[in-house]
Protein backbone atom coordinates (compact mmCIF):
# COMPACT_ATOMS: atom_id res chain seq x y z
CA UNK A 1 0.00 0.00 0.00
CA UNK A 2 1.42 3.24 -0.58
CA UNK A 3 2.19 5.37 1.87
CA UNK A 4 -0.21 9.14 1.82
CA UNK A 5 2.57 11.79 1.90
CA UNK A 6 2.19 14.40 4.51
CA UNK A 7 0.76 17.57 3.52
CA UNK A 8 3.22 20.81 3.38
CA UNK A 9 3.17 22.91 6.51
CA UNK A 10 3.50 26.63 5.55
CA UNK A 11 4.81 28.79 8.52
CA UNK A 12 3.37 31.89 9.43
CA UNK A 13 3.74 34.50 12.56
CA UNK A 14 2.25 37.40 13.91
CA UNK A 15 1.04 39.08 16.73
CA UNK A 16 -2.34 40.44 18.66
CA UNK A 17 -0.65 43.90 19.27
CA UNK A 18 -2.76 45.21 22.46
CA UNK A 19 -3.11 48.28 24.46
CA UNK A 20 -4.96 49.62 27.58
CA UNK A 21 -7.11 53.07 26.93
CA UNK A 22 -9.63 54.64 29.46
CA UNK A 23 -9.53 51.48 30.81
CA UNK A 24 -10.45 49.29 28.11
CA UNK A 25 -8.66 46.59 26.30
CA UNK A 26 -7.68 47.66 23.02
CA UNK A 27 -6.25 45.57 19.41
CA UNK A 28 -4.79 46.51 16.61
CA UNK A 29 -6.41 45.45 13.54
CA UNK A 30 -5.11 45.37 9.42
CA UNK A 31 -6.75 46.20 6.42
CA UNK A 32 -5.65 43.90 3.65
CA UNK A 33 -7.14 45.39 0.38
CA UNK A 34 -6.16 42.17 -1.67
CA UNK A 35 -8.54 40.23 0.34
CA UNK A 36 -10.92 42.69 1.23
CA UNK A 37 -10.41 41.80 5.65
CA UNK A 38 -9.83 42.89 8.91
CA UNK A 39 -7.59 40.47 10.56
CA UNK A 40 -4.15 40.25 12.79
CA UNK A 41 -0.95 41.50 11.78
CA UNK A 42 1.13 38.35 10.44
CA UNK A 43 3.27 36.51 7.53
CA UNK A 44 5.11 33.96 6.45
CA UNK A 45 8.59 33.19 7.65
CA UNK A 46 11.37 33.98 5.31
CA UNK A 47 14.18 31.71 4.86
CA UNK A 48 16.09 30.46 8.05
CA UNK A 49 13.78 32.44 10.43
CA UNK A 50 12.09 31.79 13.32
CA UNK A 51 8.80 32.18 14.35
CA UNK A 52 9.30 34.69 17.04
CA UNK A 53 11.88 36.87 14.69
CA UNK A 54 9.13 36.51 11.91
CA UNK A 55 6.37 37.64 13.69
CA UNK A 56 8.27 40.48 15.41
CA UNK A 57 9.61 41.66 11.73
CA UNK A 58 5.99 40.99 10.27
CA UNK A 59 3.72 43.02 12.58
CA UNK A 60 6.51 45.56 12.13
CA UNK A 61 5.96 45.94 8.42
CA UNK A 62 2.26 45.70 9.08
CA UNK A 63 1.50 48.29 11.46
CA UNK A 64 4.72 50.41 10.91
CA UNK A 65 5.73 50.18 14.31
CA UNK A 66 8.11 48.03 16.57
CA UNK A 67 6.45 45.77 18.77
CA UNK A 68 7.65 43.63 22.14
CA UNK A 69 6.47 40.20 22.35
CA UNK A 70 4.77 38.79 25.19
CA UNK A 71 3.04 35.70 26.15
CA UNK A 72 2.35 33.17 23.03
CA UNK A 73 -1.46 32.52 22.19
CA UNK A 74 -3.56 29.80 20.52
CA UNK A 75 -1.95 29.66 16.99
CA UNK A 76 -4.52 28.70 13.94
CA UNK A 77 -4.44 26.27 11.51
CA UNK A 78 -6.06 26.04 8.23
CA UNK A 79 -5.87 24.23 4.64
CA UNK A 80 -4.91 26.25 1.28
CA UNK A 81 -6.29 25.77 -1.73
CA UNK A 82 -3.77 23.97 -2.90
CA UNK A 83 -3.57 21.37 -0.30
CA UNK A 84 -1.25 22.80 2.24
CA UNK A 85 -1.61 23.86 5.81
CA UNK A 86 -0.80 26.85 7.16
CA UNK A 87 0.14 27.11 10.68
CA UNK A 88 -0.07 30.69 12.20
CA UNK A 89 1.75 31.31 15.38
CA UNK A 90 0.80 34.18 17.61
CA UNK A 91 1.82 36.50 20.59
CA UNK A 92 0.70 39.14 22.35
CA UNK A 93 2.57 42.24 21.56
CA UNK A 94 3.20 45.58 22.73
CA UNK A 95 4.05 48.88 21.00
CA UNK A 96 8.10 49.17 21.91
CA UNK A 97 8.21 52.83 22.62
CA UNK A 98 11.20 54.51 21.53
CA UNK A 99 12.99 53.95 18.44
CA UNK A 100 16.71 53.97 20.66
CA UNK A 101 15.18 51.54 22.99
CA UNK A 102 17.83 48.70 23.44
CA UNK A 103 15.60 46.24 21.77
CA UNK A 104 14.70 48.09 18.77
CA UNK A 105 18.21 49.05 18.55
CA UNK A 106 19.13 45.75 18.02
CA UNK A 107 16.94 45.26 15.46
CA UNK A 108 17.55 45.18 11.50
CA UNK A 109 15.11 48.23 10.32
CA UNK A 110 12.09 47.40 8.51
CA UNK A 111 10.62 48.67 5.54
CA UNK A 112 6.25 49.51 6.45
CA UNK A 113 4.31 47.17 4.10
CA UNK A 114 3.09 48.48 0.49
CA UNK A 115 0.06 50.33 0.36
CA UNK A 116 -1.36 47.63 -1.49
CA UNK A 117 -0.87 45.12 0.98
CA UNK A 118 -2.22 46.86 4.26
CA UNK A 119 -3.50 49.99 3.60
CA UNK A 120 -5.28 50.25 7.12
CA UNK A 121 -4.46 49.89 10.35
CA UNK A 122 -6.59 50.86 13.65
CA UNK A 123 -7.27 50.11 16.69
CA UNK A 124 -10.36 48.71 18.37
CA UNK A 125 -11.82 48.02 21.54
CA UNK A 126 -11.59 43.83 22.50
CA UNK A 127 -15.29 43.68 21.74
CA UNK A 128 -15.25 45.73 18.61
CA UNK A 129 -12.32 44.12 17.46
CA UNK A 130 -14.28 40.67 17.54
CA UNK A 131 -16.86 41.97 15.56
CA UNK A 132 -14.73 43.51 13.16
CA UNK A 133 -12.93 40.59 11.99
CA UNK A 134 -13.66 39.15 8.82
CA UNK A 135 -13.02 35.11 9.72
CA UNK A 136 -14.35 33.92 12.89
CA UNK A 137 -11.25 31.37 12.89
CA UNK A 138 -9.44 34.57 14.16
CA UNK A 139 -10.58 34.40 17.21
CA UNK A 140 -9.42 32.13 19.15
CA UNK A 141 -5.84 33.83 20.09
CA UNK A 142 -8.65 37.22 20.82
CA UNK A 143 -10.65 35.00 23.55
CA UNK A 144 -7.27 34.04 25.19
CA UNK A 145 -6.05 37.54 24.99
CA UNK A 146 -9.33 38.74 26.91
CA UNK A 147 -9.19 36.00 29.39
CA UNK A 148 -5.12 36.93 29.86
CA UNK A 149 -6.77 40.75 30.39
CA UNK A 150 -9.19 39.94 32.77
CA UNK A 151 -7.38 37.46 35.06
CA UNK A 152 -4.68 40.17 35.18
CA UNK A 153 -2.20 38.20 33.63
CA UNK A 154 -1.76 39.49 30.33
CA UNK A 155 0.52 42.56 31.16
CA UNK A 156 4.33 40.28 31.26
CA UNK A 157 7.96 41.12 31.42
CA UNK A 158 10.43 38.09 30.16
CA UNK A 159 12.84 36.60 32.11
CA UNK A 160 14.81 34.41 29.57
CA UNK A 161 17.25 31.61 30.76
CA UNK A 162 20.34 31.14 28.03
CA UNK A 163 22.22 27.83 27.95
CA UNK A 164 25.39 29.37 26.63
CA UNK A 165 26.53 27.81 22.93
CA UNK A 166 28.59 24.68 21.81
CA UNK A 167 31.80 25.10 23.46
CA UNK A 168 35.22 23.25 23.19
CA UNK A 169 35.15 19.97 24.76
CA UNK A 170 37.16 19.82 27.85
CA UNK A 171 39.28 16.92 26.93
CA UNK A 172 40.63 18.96 23.81
CA UNK A 173 40.96 22.42 25.92
CA UNK A 174 44.74 23.26 27.73
CA UNK A 175 43.18 26.16 29.43
CA UNK A 176 41.07 26.24 32.37
CA UNK A 177 36.77 26.11 32.63
CA UNK A 178 36.45 29.84 33.17
CA UNK A 179 38.28 30.66 29.67
CA UNK A 180 37.00 27.94 27.40
CA UNK A 181 36.10 28.80 24.12
CA UNK A 182 33.09 28.96 22.07
CA UNK A 183 33.03 26.67 19.07
CA UNK A 184 32.70 27.76 15.42
CA UNK A 185 28.74 26.48 15.82
CA UNK A 186 28.64 28.27 19.46
CA UNK A 187 29.31 31.32 17.49
CA UNK A 188 26.90 31.20 14.99
CA UNK A 189 23.94 30.41 18.06
CA UNK A 190 24.92 33.53 20.20
CA UNK A 191 24.57 35.48 16.63
CA UNK A 192 21.38 33.83 16.19
CA UNK A 193 19.99 34.75 19.74
CA UNK A 194 20.32 38.73 18.69
CA UNK A 195 16.63 38.87 17.23
CA UNK A 196 15.11 36.29 19.52
CA UNK A 197 16.57 38.98 22.68
CA UNK A 198 15.31 41.86 20.61
CA UNK A 199 11.66 40.23 19.77
CA UNK A 200 11.42 39.43 23.46
CA UNK A 201 12.70 43.16 24.82
CA UNK A 202 15.54 42.31 26.66
CA UNK A 203 16.82 45.71 28.54
CA UNK A 204 19.52 43.78 31.22
CA UNK A 205 21.91 40.90 30.87
CA UNK A 206 23.08 38.75 33.37
CA UNK A 207 25.90 35.98 32.97
CA UNK A 208 27.76 33.45 34.23
CA UNK A 209 31.57 35.37 34.84
CA UNK A 210 33.02 32.27 32.66
CA UNK A 211 34.04 32.77 28.93
CA UNK A 212 31.45 30.50 26.68
CA UNK A 213 28.42 32.12 28.91
CA UNK A 214 29.72 35.92 28.40
CA UNK A 215 30.63 35.22 24.99
CA UNK A 216 27.01 33.77 24.25
CA UNK A 217 25.26 36.67 24.87
CA UNK A 218 28.18 39.24 23.74
CA UNK A 219 26.37 40.27 20.07
CA UNK A 220 23.38 41.14 21.59
CA UNK A 221 25.08 43.12 23.91
CA UNK A 222 27.02 44.91 21.69
CA UNK A 223 24.02 45.21 19.40
CA UNK A 224 21.75 46.68 22.23
CA UNK A 225 24.34 48.87 23.74
CA UNK A 226 23.78 47.07 27.08
CA UNK A 227 26.48 46.19 29.31
CA UNK A 228 26.68 42.05 30.46
CA UNK A 229 26.82 41.74 34.50
CA UNK A 230 28.66 38.69 34.99
CA UNK A 231 28.08 36.66 38.06
CA UNK A 232 30.44 33.99 39.33
CA UNK A 233 27.48 32.40 41.66
CA UNK A 234 25.95 31.52 37.77
CA UNK A 235 29.49 29.42 36.83
CA UNK A 236 29.83 26.04 37.45
CA UNK A 237 31.93 26.16 40.12
CA UNK A 238 30.32 28.94 42.49
CA UNK A 239 27.09 27.12 41.81
CA UNK A 240 28.51 23.53 43.30
CA UNK A 241 29.89 25.90 46.15
CA UNK A 242 26.76 27.65 46.91
CA UNK A 243 23.37 26.47 44.80
CA UNK A 244 21.55 28.52 47.48
CA UNK A 245 23.24 31.51 45.94
CA UNK A 246 22.44 30.97 42.17
CA UNK A 247 19.01 30.50 43.01
CA UNK A 248 18.71 33.76 45.05
CA UNK A 249 20.60 35.62 41.99
CA UNK A 250 17.17 34.07 39.64
CA UNK A 251 14.76 34.71 42.18
CA UNK A 252 15.40 39.14 42.30
CA UNK A 253 15.39 38.81 38.77
CA UNK A 254 12.37 36.91 38.29
CA UNK A 255 10.71 39.54 41.22
CA UNK A 256 12.29 42.62 39.43
CA UNK A 257 10.79 44.73 37.05
CA UNK A 258 12.57 44.89 33.66
CA UNK A 259 12.85 42.25 31.20
CA UNK A 260 15.95 40.55 30.93
CA UNK A 261 18.61 37.25 30.08
CA UNK A 262 20.44 35.14 32.26
CA UNK A 263 22.59 32.71 30.47
CA UNK A 264 24.62 30.00 32.70
CA UNK A 265 25.49 26.23 32.26
CA UNK A 266 24.11 22.77 32.22
CA UNK A 267 24.65 22.25 35.55
CA UNK A 268 23.33 24.89 36.99
CA UNK A 269 19.90 24.77 34.90
CA UNK A 270 18.18 22.36 37.01
CA UNK A 271 18.62 25.13 40.09
CA UNK A 272 17.52 27.59 37.45
CA UNK A 273 14.40 25.66 36.82
CA UNK A 274 13.50 24.87 39.93
CA UNK A 275 13.14 28.45 41.22
CA UNK A 276 11.09 29.29 38.30
CA UNK A 277 8.81 26.34 38.67
CA UNK A 278 8.41 28.12 42.42
CA UNK A 279 7.17 31.05 41.57
CA UNK A 280 4.85 29.72 38.19
CA UNK A 281 1.56 28.67 37.93
CA UNK A 282 0.87 24.79 38.65
CA UNK A 283 0.24 24.02 35.08
CA UNK A 284 2.95 26.16 34.01
CA UNK A 285 5.31 24.36 36.57
CA UNK A 286 4.52 21.14 35.34
CA UNK A 287 5.64 21.93 31.84
CA UNK A 288 8.84 23.25 32.60
CA UNK A 289 11.86 20.86 31.32
CA UNK A 290 12.82 18.43 33.96
CA UNK A 291 15.16 16.06 33.01
CA UNK A 292 19.34 17.09 31.98
CA UNK A 293 20.41 18.89 30.10
CA UNK A 294 17.36 20.94 30.26
CA UNK A 295 18.03 22.91 27.57
CA UNK A 296 20.21 22.53 24.35
CA UNK A 297 23.35 24.86 23.85
CA UNK A 298 22.25 27.92 22.49
CA UNK A 299 18.74 27.38 23.22
CA UNK A 300 16.32 29.77 25.49
CA UNK A 301 13.09 29.38 27.65
CA UNK A 302 11.08 32.65 28.12
CA UNK A 303 9.46 32.75 31.33
CA UNK A 304 6.95 35.27 31.34
CA UNK A 305 6.03 37.01 34.87
CA UNK A 306 3.10 38.64 35.64
CA UNK A 307 2.65 40.69 38.93
CA UNK A 308 -0.19 38.90 40.51
CA UNK A 309 -1.62 39.75 44.01
CA UNK A 310 0.11 37.08 45.64
CA UNK A 311 3.78 38.06 44.00
CA UNK A 312 5.42 37.49 40.63
CA UNK A 313 3.94 34.46 38.86
CA UNK A 314 5.17 32.69 35.70
CA UNK A 315 1.99 32.33 33.94
CA UNK A 316 3.72 31.02 30.63
CA UNK A 317 6.50 29.88 29.17
CA UNK A 318 8.28 29.06 25.55
CA UNK A 319 11.29 27.82 24.43
CA UNK A 320 13.38 28.75 21.19
CA UNK A 321 16.35 28.01 19.27
CA UNK A 322 17.80 28.50 15.70
CA UNK A 323 18.47 25.17 13.90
Amino acid sequence: MKAVAAPVVVEAAGALVWRVRRGTLQVALVHRPRYRDWSWPKGKLEADETAVEAAAREVAEEIAQDVVLGMPLPSQEYKLRDGRIKRVHYWAAQVAGRSDAPAVHAREPVPPAARTEINDVRWFDAPDAARQLTRSSNMAPLDALIDSYAKRRLDTRAVVVVRHGSARKRAGWTGTEADRPLTPDGVRQSEHLVPLLSAFGVTGIVSSEWLRCAATVRPYAQAAGIPVRTSPVLTEAGHHTSPGLAAAEVADLVRGRHDVALCTHRPVLATVMDVIAEHSRREVADGLPAQDPFLHPGEILVAHVADTAPGPRVVATERHRHV
